[in-house]
């Protein structure tokens, strides 16, 4: 039996979900978690298979969750379930520990099928994916691809209309702080200004 821990802060997306796994069986949800701070906590005091770890949720979130929950458990195989394409984060959820990356947009069936590979000890990615880490370790993907993981977290919310002030207060760091890593995201990103930045992340389908 594959116990699951399931990890979205809408409740109707949970339910569904666990509608549609527990209709395996060889899968149970062994528990579910409505954000980031309860998704820790319960891989903290329970032993699953597998999470299934959105990446937007309130709290701790997106690559930071991957990586805390590995810490956490090391033997437990994660499984980002997302609405963010994958040119976006599926190399560098891989690259935090995660063993898959699938979009909300996948067919149900998949969904099945990637957590019954990552438990039984492979890795879920699509082709387009795989193709994107090996040009990326390469050194061979597009500039955001070398920014630090807080770094690319910044880019997305300057591309998203977000101010410094607004950013400082989301991720718990200074406005100086923001402020430094937007220096550094121009300056990797080749561009001078916030709206070429914006510019960027639009043609990269970042946002």
């Amino acid at each position: 039996m594959i116990r699951v821990l399931l990890a979205d802060d809408h409740a109707l997306v949970r339910e569904g979900l666990r509608r549609l796994l527990e209709a395996s069986a060889d899968i149970r949800v062994a528990g579910e978690a409505a954000s980031g701070d309860e998704a820790l906590a319960r891989v903290r005091a329970n032993d699953y298979d597998v999470a299934v770890l959105d990446l937007s949720m309130p709290g701790l979130s997106g690559i930071d969750l991957v990586r805390r929950v590995k810490l956490e458990k090391p033997a437990l195989r994660v499984l980002v379930l997302s609405m963010h394409a994958e040119q976006q984060y599926a190399a560098r959820a891989l690259r935090a520990g995660a063993s898959g990356y699938l979009t909300k947009e996948a067919a149900p069936a998949q969904l099945v099928a990637a957590i019954r590979k990552i438990a039984a000890g492979g890795v879920h990615i699509t082709e387009a994916a795989a193709a994107s880490l090996v040009n990326d370790l390469a050194g061979d993907g597009p500039p955001h691809t070398r920014l630090s993981d807080r770094e690319f977290q910044v880019l997305r919310l300057l591309a998203a209309g977000k101010s410094p002030t607004e950013i400082a207060n989301e991720l718990h760091l200074s406005v100086k702080t923001v402020s430094t890593h937007k220096a550094r995201v121009q300056e990797k990103l080749g561009v001078s200004s916030t709206a070429e930045l914006v510019r960027y992340a639009l043609e990269h389908k970042l946002l």
